[in-house]
């Protein structure tokens, strides 16, 4: 593959580094630095970021694994696999499984462009582990910089059994042009202008700082929803299919303001600000300091510019939180800190914003399950 010309894919701009918007992921396809085995689908590119489709092929494989810097995913595959399966006409990923799927997108990227990737919000939601793979790499997520090759999706449904099929997209990827991330003075400075966030009291320290909130939500004082066992397969492009509580028990708020997390079971909660991303910034949820607590929360971490900001749409809106405990209980306490929203410079300002008009789910949010469910 010829490399892709820089200087005709990231045009000059007031920002040297950032990440590239909706406009400028257009001009890396259109210039050969994405290469799409079929033809974009039109809302594929989102304000900060592209959804990644399924090849139509899974490879379950023995276990999850890293190529490592000289070996390519297919030949980890071809020594792993333990059958193929076609996805053509869909097919169903079973819980406790490992799956690789070669993308449609493959990359050829310029020398300073990189990327990264995490799941779309309703892949994270339903807790299914979805991680990308390049070749030759260390790390899960990551895409060095002027990478030319494959790209492969690792699929592992934790809790619901899953069908998919080919085009069916449950990762996205950030395109970026050096470290944009807002220093702490930076981003105080920004919060001061923007209100990041409804806390009075935000701790901006290394990001925005968000915790639980376990006081109740509504009259019933709802805090969230456990997923149930046993459960029947969601289809992850069938948008209001299922009934609630088929796959979810609800959670109400106790007299001491806290919930004992049960080993190896999955909760959707809600942070207790509410916050919003500017137009000419976006946000990645990273985890907490692993120290304090025996959890995960957050598998799908992107929020695009304009997420609960009141120009496209929104009053701030929580953040939902995927939590799983680990290997034992452990009691989360109302506000308490699960994770921090780190900010980083756009390039350019994306010619859409989330909620302006492009279909985004959860604009606006409170406690929210994902679009497959029926309230």
């Amino acid at each position: 593959m010829a490399a892709a010309d820089p200087e005709a894919i990231v045009a000059p701009t007031h920002a040297t580094k950032g990440i590239l918007p909706d406009h400028m992921i257009a001009a890396l396809a259109a210039n050969g630095a994405i290469l799409p085995a079929a033809e974009f689908v039109p809302d594929q590119i989102q304000p900060a970021s592209l959804d990644l489709r399924l090849g139509d092929v899974a490879y379950r494989v023995r276990a999850s694994f890293l190529p490592g810097p000289r070996t390519t995913v297919a030949k980890r595959i071809d020594e792993l696999k333990l059958h193929e399966i076609a996805l053509s006409d869909g097919a169903v990923l079973e819980t406790g499984c490992v799956y690789i799927v070669p993308l449609l997108e493959s990359l050829a990227l310029p020398e300073e462009i990189s990327a990264a990737a995490n799941p779309k919000s309703s892949t994270g939601r339903l807790d299914v582990c979805t991680r990308v793979i390049a070749d030759e790499t260390r790390g899960f997520d990551r895409i060095r910089a002027g990478y030319h090759g494959p790209l492969y999706a690792e699929i592992s449904p934790k809790t619901f059994p899953v069908l998919v099929r080919e085009g069916s997209r449950l990762s996205q990827v950030r395109f970026r042009r050096g470290d944009a991330v807002l220093d702490a003075e930076a981003l105080l400075e920004l919060h001061v202008r923007e209100r990041l966030t409804d806390d009075a009291e935000a701790d901006v320290g290394g990001g925005i700082a968000v915790g639980v909130d376990l006081s109740g939500i509504g009259p019933g004082g709802l805090v969230g929803y456990r997923a149930k066992r046993h459960t029947g397969l969601i289809d992850v492009e069938r948008r209001a299919g299922y009934d609630l509580a088929e796959f979810w028990e609800p959670m109400l708020a106790r007299g001491d303001l806290s919930l004992i997390l049960d080993p190896d079971e999955f909760y959707i909660l809600a942070s207790k600000e509410a916050v919003q991303v500017p137009p000419d910034y976006a946000a990645e949820m990273v985890p907490f300091d692993p120290l304090v607590g025996e959890f995960r929360v957050h598998y799908a971490g992107f929020f695009d510019p304009g997420f609960g900001y009141a120009g496209a749409g929104g009053r701030g809106a929580r953040a939902v939180l995927e939590v799983r405990s680990r290997e034992v209980p452990f009691i989360l306490e109302h506000g308490q800190t699960v994770g921090r929203l780190i900010y980083e410079q756009m390039l350019e300002r994306p010619k859409s914003l989330y909620g302006q008009g492009i279909g985004s789910n959860y604009q606006a949010q409170g406690l929210k399950l994902s679009k497959h469910f029926r309230n």
